[in-house]
């Protein structure tokens, strides 16, 4: 089986965010095609993937789809800029990856959990994600102590005993967004006092039966994450994820000053960017993402080795309905899994109509999907009307 023609598409999406999602379609010459998404597909830069996978494509085609392993390397050993990661490469590698694990389950009549090694488990507890956004089919921002404590209720009343919110992105209103300056060095008493006071409004409104994940976006420098740590430790916090700009001295130098588990990875790369964090211990929660830490074949790796350091997984899930049921098998299968994200954009309808399936939790958890292969792909919506498409054949 060798593969003969891939497409790639940067599809549509009518939403007021900035989302490009980057997707291929990889084709065989036995009638197998597989689906791969790059996750690069938000914020500056998005359409960075699709250039990349133009570069990436022609040096696959003519390949056994099912040497996985000797694909990735010959992308990550062959291409120069492959060995110093960063987002544009390794999204496309990751959906070069991800379309060859879907083509393999295919292949073999099987889900790709089967391939991963089986599933330790048949229900994923997941929490709903991002809720400054707002929870439900359209962006409702919060900014009151009010708005947040009303987007928590709304998502436990949903079912979910978990949620994720960050605290520090909006101020007091649609035009005013608290900067990066606001949010670096020691804070002054009012913003920290403006923090404080949504994270107590929210645990109020939930309880102390449900976990309260604390997201920054790295917006934040190892000096006010900590100061805010140390202010928000008492409303027991689940976990504190992305505190500062990925660095794994800055991380040790947080995680010794905090209780609370440190959590990144959403733009770390790699087993090699991820190994001085497991060495030192200076994160507890890892999250790759599939579709940009080099895809399946990598992300497995990542998550072995976070096992051997007692480092627990949650994958990033910030994509498309692929990206997500690719996430629940990997999840899934793997020991060190703590809980699956549930991001608000897969409530959205021009999110969830690129695919053929539209996986949601039931009452806070996800079950796995058992058809073969990845067990989704792109809609014939979404193939039909792309921004843009480029088709590589043999």
């Amino acid at each position: 089986m060798k593969i003969t023609k891939v497409e790639l598409f940067l599809f549509h999406c009518d939403t007021t965010a900035p989302a490009k999602p980057v997707g291929i379609r990889m084709y065989t010459d036995e009638g197998i095609y597989g689906d791969g998404e790059a996750s690069m597909s938000y914020g500056n830069g998005a359409e960075g993937a699709y250039g990349m996978l133009e570069s990436l494509i022609p040096l696959v085609l003519g390949m056994n789809p099912l040497a996985n392993e000797v694909i990735w390397d010959k992308l990550h050993k062959t291409t120069f800029w492959g060995q110093s990661p960063g987002p544009a490469v390794f999204s496309a590698m990751s959906a070069i990856d991800i379309a060859l694990w879907d083509i393999k389950g295919k292949y073999y009549n099987t889900p790709l959990y089967n391939l991963l090694g089986g599933k330790f488990r048949n229900e994923l507890r997941c929490y709903a994600s991002q809720l400054q956004l707002g929870w439900g089919a359209e962006y409702n921002m919060a900014f009151s102590n009010e708005d947040y404590a009303a987007m928590a209720k709304k998502a436990v009343a949903d079912g979910y005993d978990a949620i994720k919110v960050d605290f520090t992105c909006f101020g007091s209103g649609p035009q005013d967004r608290i900067s990066h300056l606001q949010r670096s060095g020691l804070l002054a008493p009012k913003m920290l006092k403006l923090i404080e006071g949504r994270v107590a409004a929210t645990r109020e409104a939930v309880g102390e039966d449900v976990d309260i994940i604390i997201e920054n976006h790295s917006g934040l420098d190892a000096l006010s994450a900590v100061q805010i740590a140390e202010a928000v430790e008492k409303y027991n916090i689940f976990f504190f994820e992305e505190p500062n700009t990925p660095s794994p001295k800055t991380a040790k130098w947080i995680s010794e000053r905090t209780r609370i588990p440190i959590a990144n990875g959403e733009r770390i790369f790699s087993r090699w960017q991820y190994f001085p964090y497991f060495e030192d211990m200076s994160l507890q929660v890892a999250q790759p993402d599939l579709t940009s830490c080099g895809g399946v074949t990598e992300g497995k790796k990542i998550c072995d080795m976070a096992h051997a350091y007692d480092v627990s997984v949650q994958l990033h899930v910030c994509g498309t309905p692929l990206s997500t049921a690719l996430s629940l098998h990997l999840e899934s299968s793997i020991p060190n899994f703590v809980i699956h994200e549930h991001h608000v954009n897969n409530l959205h309808d021009h999110i969830k109509d690129l695919c053929i399936y539209d996986y949601q939790p039931v009452n806070g958890v996800y079950t796995v999907p058992d058809l073969p292969g990845i067990g989704n792909e792109w809609s014939e919506k979404a193939l039909a009307t792309p921004d843009r498409k480029s088709v590589f054949e043999l």
